[in-house]
């Protein structure tokens, strides 16, 4: 008997060793989430913020309701409505830990947040400069820099691809305009695509001002007699394409711009050219030059 007990007393020990090592020990310190596996539940309100937020790899719960294409990451995620009208019942039911949109149209949803008891971030998207520190904060916040630092730096090598290419040419007067439908405004170098204007080098001929966009007065704008024109369809593109034409053809002083008379006019696709930054800057960057220096072959 004595044999026997000393054969299983050591056996049982080891088993009671096994056993405590994967117990979880009161005194020993739990294993922490790294930043990186937080659960966050992200919800965006704009097609720009939602492209970002893919570019950077990480996930959301919530995504605007749009007729454009999202990034087939988010092709499970909810539909929580339109940029400016998002449905907070389907949003409040997420349960949300952030919840982005952007500053163009802060003004119109903070008070319906405020209700809701909801805060929101709302991203600078006006600028390519903006957008880049937006991009490198959403960087640091969800520990995604070297995504970050790999967007921003494809759009700073855009940019000084740019400026060498087109330093040591006549630098262009551009008129730019933000087609609506029924009615057009002029766009300042503090809108996105004045931005994108003044880094390919182009003068906008609107100066001096603090809005991004300005009412249209064309006898002003004549005598500004822009270089090139740029007409941007937003909202029904085709329908605003349409009422260029008509405004082009039946105001007669447009005939007497150089622009016109040098067929120097283009209209710019809305997807390339939304009104904020979107994370296709360098492409539309690029298109820009093509524009502004057709001497310029890529």
């Amino acid at each position: 008997m004595r044999k026997r007990r000393t054969g299983w007393l050591p056996l049982m020990i080891m088993l009671l060793v096994a056993a405590a090592g994967c117990s979880p020990d009161s005194d020993a310190p739990t294993e922490q989430k790294g930043p990186e596996e937080e659960d966050h539940r992200i919800i965006s309100l704009s097609v720009a913020v939602t492209e970002i937020f893919d570019a950077l790899e990480i996930d959301l719960v919530g995504v605007p309701t749009s007729s454009k294409k999202l990034p087939e990451r988010y092709r499970n995620a909810k539909r929580v409505g339109f940029a400016k009208n998002p449905d907070m019942e389907v949003l409040l039911a997420l349960k949300p830990t952030d919840v982005y949109s952007v500053t163009t149209i802060r003004y119109d949803l903070e008070p319906v947040f405020k209700k809701h008891g909801v805060h929101a971030n709302f991203l600078d998207l006006t600028s390519l400069s903006s957008m880049e520190k937006e991009i490198l904060t959403l960087g640091e916040k969800y520990k995604r820099q070297k995504q970050a630092e790999k967007i921003v730096s494809r759009f700073e090598k855009k940019v000084e691809e740019v400026r060498k290419k087109t330093r040591d040419l006549e630098k262009p007067d551009v008129l730019i305009l933000l087609g609506v439908p029924g009615s057009y405004l002029v766009a300042t170098e503090h809108s996105y695509i004045g931005n994108l204007v003044k880094l390919a080098g182009g003068n906008n001929v609107v100066q001096g001002e603090k809005v991004e966009y300005l009412e249209s007065n064309t006898e002003y704008l004549y005598e500004s007699n822009p270089d090139v024109i740029l007409r941007l369809a937003h909202g029904m593109p085709e329908e605003v394409v349409k009422m260029f034409d008509e405004e082009f053809k039946k105001n007669d002083i447009w005939k007497h711009f150089d622009a016109v008379k040098n067929g120097r006019v283009y209209d710019l696709e809305e997807e390339l050219f939304p009104t904020t930054a979107t994370i296709r800057a360098d492409e539309a960057l690029a298109e820009l030059v093509k524009y502004l220096y057709p001497e310029i072959h890529e």
